[in-house]
């Protein structure tokens, strides 16, 4: 089935899930869930995944739950306080490499009822990865490039999120002109936003399309790190 956009039924259904997060309920409504969310993503997945191999030709898009789509069901270990057992909100992600998905950078786009949050990086950095990157931080081009890409970004309007310590590593001086990139356990470019008036159309794909694509530089240079 080709991307026509998310039909309105998609948000209805996602505002209905939260007010009634209970399995109860979503039992009653897995065949809307089906067609409201899954086969729109579906479409979605296969549609933009085409036009986002023409920036990464190796980028992954695999329009399934558990692929690309990522499954409404919480994991019973994450279980808290506040656990709710399905989560209110559409999560895609396209990512490029071999390994689990959260191992590598990608491109992803989460919907809600009411927002729309389209982002390209990693989301967090595994042991490994994460001292690479400082590596390649501290390395004088390879840092500088990043330095530039960054600052592009940001003017482009784009949040650079994922920070999360709050010294610099040992040995690096607080001072250092990259100090806060340093300070980052993840890395991404993020647009958070209220619903475009494309979502409803084939039109959203070109409206993806085109942030990612600014985006592009950031995803490029994590992908570098894995050689």
């Amino acid at each position: 089935m080709p991307f026509s956009g998310f039909p309105e039924s998609t948000v209805r259904f996602l505002a209905d899930l939260s007010r009634n997060n209970d399995r109860t309920w979503f039992e009653a409504h897995r065949d809307e869930c089906e067609r409201a969310l899954v086969e729109p993503a579906k479409a979605l997945v296969e549609a933009l995944g085409a036009r986002l191999r023409e920036l990464d030709p190796e980028l992954r898009a695999i329009p399934r739950l558990r692929g690309s789509i990522h499954a409404l069901e919480r994991r019973r270990r994450f279980r808290g306080a506040d656990f709710v057992p399905y989560r209110p909100y559409l999560d895609l992600w396209f990512w490029s490499g071999p390994k689990r998905p959260w191992d590598n950078s990608g491109f992803f786009l989460r919907l809600s009822s009411t927002r729309l949050v389209l982002a390209a990086g990693m989301v967090e950095f595994q042991k490994e990865t994460l001292a690479r990157y400082r590596v390649h931080v501290l390395d004088e081009a390879r840092g500088a490039a990043l330095g530039a890409v960054v600052d592009e970004l940001r003017s482009n309007g784009y949040a650079i999120v994922g920070e999360a310590y709050q010294k610099t590593p040992r040995g690096v001086p607080a001072g250092h002109e990259r100090a806060a990139l340093l300070k980052h356990g993840g890395l991404l470019a993020n647009l958070d936003g209220e619903h475009p008036a494309e979502l409803l159309s084939a039109g959203f794909v070109d409206f993806a399309f085109a942030h990612f694509s600014r985006m592009a530089p950031l995803h490029r240079w994590l992908v570098a790190l894995h050689g």
